[in-house]
């Protein structure tokens, strides 16, 4: 049996290793466009130090990234955030996050009164979402709009915003809520008032055994090599695949240049490419209506080696769009990391956001000016620069607006007609390595759900 997985990011890598765990004695084949594997988790030097590229680190709430991991040799290696005292610049200075919040929701207001984030009209705004009117929310809205009117505009745009442009590069008007906020989401039956619904849900939350996040000394763009070694995998790179088609006894995937085709046949294919390319894959399969169109937002990541300690503490901080600056969010990767701890200094700045696109057109020198001159206003003075790194991310982050889980299901029941057919990624089931894990595994278990067995062609 002959399964191939199209797409050797994390989603590609997961779900190959799950079809050679299903199926020890298939071969297992991974088609990659790019000249390398991970997608969006690399590493590289700079300054001498090995820093990441994309992610730095995953979520341990979620299992399936920390299962990964485990497969693939490295769990003993996992290491926590020494410290993440993060902050937000907003009005002029560094203030910090304010405790208990979902994904820059309140839930505690005497907390957040301390920050002093919000201006004192903003806060005041804040508990009246128990007193004001409404009705609970039953149908998928954007959390911007939801929270805008709830809570007051003013938590939006110095919380809810920036956290979520932290994780998705996108604005809170626009992301789904059943999407980007899904642990919400069942706390809102039955319940007019936001502030408790925030509450249920973190109360709801169980507690952690370990630290939030994990990653690996010398970066977590380790992973994608460690996780190839695992899979026994037959690793194909530099190879797109331009037609996917069914036959009479399973699959056929057509690459190369239209001079001079090739082809590889599968009993069994998981698509695990973006959707734009996954879209086109499916032409011949799925109706236009259920091929599913996803937006997504570029961005860069500027990395400065420092030769000399950083002023001030914590792990960073992020910048509210309101506040007009280049820059959206910083990372003092040799504080967060005991790893990259010595006497240079190493820092990841974030620009990009979705419907923004004018500060990404800046060549490297002058986006590093740019970084400089921001982090200098928030931090004070910076030691010498002794190296820099430009990574820009075209397409780097799915944008998922009100109404995605429905694209995704309408989708997902048209592929499922095609036995031995599933799709993987982040377009579909979210972003980070344990989101993208998951889906991957589970779209090999679908794909093998058939067992290599197909139907004649419905054509």
């Amino acid at each position: 049996m002959r399964v191939v997985v199209v797409g050797a990011g994390i989603s590609g890598l997961a779900a190959a290793l799950e079809a050679r765990a299903l199926r020890p004695d298939a071969d297992v084949v991974v088609l990659e466009a790019s000249s390398r594997i991970g997608g969006k988790v690399a590493v590289s030097e700079v300054g001498g130090l090995a820093v990441d590229e994309g992610a730095d680190s995953m979520l341990t709430r979620t299992p399936d990234g920390l299962a990964l991991v485990r497969a693939a040799g490295l769990e003993a290696e996992l290491v926590a955030p020494a410290t993440a005292q993060a902050g937000v610049w907003s009005r002029g200075r560094l203030r910090p996050l304010p405790s208990g919040t979902l994904l820059g929701l309140p839930t505690d207001l005497a907390a957040l009164a301390r920050t002093r984030l919000l201006s004192p009209p903003g806060l005041t705004r804040v508990p009246l979402d128990l007193l004001l009117p409404g009705r609970p929310v039953s149908q998928d809205v954007s959390v911007g709009s939801l929270v805008t009117r709830r809570f007051g505009r003013e938590v939006v745009d110095r919380l809810v915003d920036p956290l979520l442009g932290g994780v998705y590069a996108g604005r809170a008007d626009l992301l789904s809520l059943h999407a980007s906020l899904p642990q919400l989401v069942p706390h809102l039956t039955g319940r007019r008032s936001l502030l408790c619904a925030a509450r249920a849900a973190r109360a709801a939350t169980p507690p952690l055994d370990g630290p939030l996040f994990a990653s690996l000394p010398g970066g977590l763009g380790r992973l994608p090599a460690a996780l190839a070694l695992a899979t026994g995998a037959d690793i194909r790179m530099g190879t797109t695949v331009r037609e996917l088609t069914r036959t009479p006894t399973g699959w056929s995937l057509v690459h190369g240049s239209a001079a001079a085709p090739a082809e590889v046949t599968a009993d069994a294919v998981v698509l695990a490419v973006p959707a734009a390319p996954a879209s086109r894959l499916l032409a011949g399969l799925v109706p236009a209506d259920s091929r599913i169109c996803v937006d997504y937002a570029a961005v860069a990541l500027v990395t400065l080696v420092l030769d000399g300690p950083l002023p001030g503490g914590g792990s960073g901080y992020l910048v509210p769009a309101v506040e007009g600056r280049t820059t959206k969010a910083v990372t003092f990767s040799s504080r967060k990391w005991a790893y990259l701890d010595g006497p240079r200094s190493v820092i990841r700045a974030s620009v990009g956001r979705y419907g923004e696109a004018r500060d990404l057109q800046r060549d490297d020198p002058d986006l590093m000016a740019v970084v400089r001159a921001e982090l200098e206003l928030a931090v004070g003075p910076l030691p010498r620069l002794v190296d820099s790194r430009v990574t820009r991310w075209g397409g780097g982050l799915p944008q998922y607006t009100v109404g995605h889980l429905e694209r995704v299901r309408r989708l997902r029941t048209a592929v499922e007609q095609h036995p031995a057919l599933a799709v993987a990624g982040a377009a579909y089931d979210g972003v980070g390595v344990p989101l993208c894990a998951r889906s991957g595994r589970a779209a090999a278990r679908t794909a093998l759900r058939h067992h290599g067995v197909h139907d004649p062609d419905p054509s």
